[in-house]
């Protein structure tokens, strides 16, 4: 928390950084709803990812070499596991049948609601994880402090990668989003019309207030991504586990890049068919990592090589052993 008190300036610059950002995005460059091709969505991930770059150069600068790699390690950690997510966003997509031209105000808006849950989580999680060590116990002759709350962490990110690791395909393909919890709020407080209305989230007929797909469909994606948050938050609080700064910076930079990602995904997915084994392996990484503290560290400079290089052999073996398209 040092960190974010010691250097306000810093925070105000981030802070004016994502909100001209997000305004030239939507009322600038995205103001009618359109299409986004490869070109445009190529352009804004490098444009985000140079930001994200470029933001972990003044941490460096300002706060030196370990928390430039906590950045970076959970800057790239979140990026891998919203990958995975965006294969289920274009699940989602498909199952609604959403326009392509809709699908970056569905995606803009669903960010919106990341940046607010991220904020509640991470802050929150910081606190808890300050509330709950333990008082200190002689282990191995030596008195160790360890945190109730990243210990949980520790062996659900085990489990998450165990499972990750044998996960099908099919089990996401063949759901029915329709029963989503998201879908399930919007069908039970509004009347929903059977059309998409253009780029509309409400319309009225006959005098009537009524609810589109397009809203469904938002609200599903809401939904998905706080399921993922369940695993990407506790992965990132291994990194800095006493750093909101890091975290949430960190993490928000990821998400804004996810909506260009997603473009090129849509056309590029057999370049990370492979990718859930090495988020499977990297997620067991940081539960082991979690678990062992007490006893060991693994400082993040050495967290940040193994995360680096887990991806870069995914995304190869993807490219080297692609898996043949149903």
């Amino acid at each position: 928390m040092d960190h974010l008190i010691n250097h306000p300036g810093i925070l105000a610059g981030f802070s004016i950084l994502v909100v001209i950002m997000l305004l030239l995005d939507l009322g600038v460059f995205n103001k009618n709803s359109h299409e986004v091709s490869n070109k445009e969505a190529l352009t804004w991930s490098v444009v985000w990812i140079s930001l994200a770059m470029a933001f972990s150069g003044v941490i460096y600068y300002y706060l030196g070499f370990e928390q430039f790699t906590q950045f970076q390690s959970a800057y790239w950690i979140e990026k891998a596991l919203s990958v995975d997510n965006l294969f289920v966003f274009i699940l989602v997509f498909g199952f609604f049948n959403v326009p392509k031209h809709l699908h970056h105000k569905v995606l803009f808006w669903g960010i919106i609601g990341a940046l607010v849950f991220r904020a509640i989580f991470i802050f929150t999680g910081v606190e808890l994880i300050n509330m709950t060590y333990l008082p200190p116990i002689e282990i191995f002759g030596a008195e160790r402090e360890i945190n109730a709350v990243l210990s949980a962490f520790g062996l659900f990110l085990v489990v998450a990668g165990i499972k990750s690791w044998t996960a099908h395909e099919d089990d996401d393909e063949n759901k029915d989003f329709s029963k989503s919890p998201g879908a399930r709020v919007v069908y039970r407080f509004f009347n929903v019309t059977k059309n998409y209305e253009g780029d509309n989230f409400f319309v009225k007929i006959d005098g009537k207030k009524l609810a589109t797909p397009l809203l469904v469909v938002v609200a599903v994606i809401e939904f998905t991504d706080l399921i993922f948050a369940v695993d990407s938050i506790p992965a990132i609080f291994a990194i800095a586990p006493d750093d909101p700064f890091i975290l949430y910076t960190s993490n928000i930079f990821a998400i804004l890049g996810l909506r260009a990602l997603y473009f090129l995904l849509a056309n590029f997915m057999h370049m990370f068919s492979r990718l859930h084994y090495g988020l499977a392996v990297i997620l067991a990484f940081i539960g082991v990592k979690m678990l062992i503290s007490p006893f060991y560290h693994i400082s993040s400079p050495h967290s940040l090589m193994v995360v680096g290089g887990v991806l870069i052999i995914s995304v190869a073996a993807s490219l080297l052993f692609p898996v043949k398209e149903k």
